[in-house]
């Protein structure tokens, strides 16, 4: 006999377990989800997130660097025109600076070709150019005499190797985790704005509310 208003205890306290969940999605504003919606499409079109153009902007900053500073070692050799024709065109592994600056140029080329230009969302392309990198100036730090030139011998390969580095660590700890952030938000925002939809529809207009044409006038 006590089955009965068991049963309806059970029904009353589930619904009440659920109120909270129903709360919940009436409090999601579509305005605001929307908003957040146009602002991600917008960045979309734009072709490219802000921390992945600084991320371009530091490996822009990285060629232009070595290549200061290679200027900087030709004149201070006796010259850029003399020095210039001994390191590129009597290029020699062991003291010559110039395959540095080319490193740098390489850096660049494959690294603005895959995340700016293709929008690469994977790390193969920054592991493959710190990898070259770092073999090859270990390389010619161990076989050639740079040491011997003065400091120059150190700042380039130490700058050259610091810089890939930090290129390597932005992109995998700052643009990569970051943008799969901002679209795993998207999707969810995107979801919640569907679901507001349908629970919250559009509010109806007057000239949907009529009377039937059999309908006594002022009903």
């Amino acid at each position: 006999m006590n089955r009965v208003p068991g049963d309806a205890e059970n029904a009353h306290s589930s619904s009440v377990e659920s109120c909270p969940s129903l709360r919940d999605v009436h409090s999601i504003n579509p305005a605001h989800l929307m908003a957040r919606i146009e602002s991600y499409e917008g960045r979309e079109k734009k072709g490219i997130s802000d921390v992945r153009r600084t991320f371009c902007l530091f490996v822009t900053f990285d060629l232009l660097f070595i290549t200061l500073l290679w200027i900087i070692e030709l004149n201070v050799k006796g010259g850029i025109e003399t020095t210039l024709e001994k390191e590129v065109l009597h290029y020699d592994y062991s003291s010559s600076y110039f395959d540095i600056f080319l490193l740098a140029v390489f850096r660049f080329k494959v690294l603005i070709l895959a995340y700016a230009m293709c929008r690469l969302r994977h790390w193969w392309a920054i592991a493959f150019t710190t990898a070259v990198t770092s073999a090859f100036l270990l390389a010619k730090v161990i076989i050639s005499q740079l040491f011997s030139q003065g400091a120059f011998g150190y700042v380039l390969p130490i700058i050259s190797f610091i810089l890939a580095w930090i290129e390597t660590w932005f992109l995998d700890f700052k643009v990569l985790p970051q943008e799969a952030e901002e679209e795993n938000r998207f999707l969810i925002a995107q979801d919640a704005s569907e679901r507001a939809a349908l629970l919250h529809p559009g509010v109806l207009s007057d000239g949907q509310f009529y009377s039937p044409p059999e309908s006594v006038a002022g009903s």
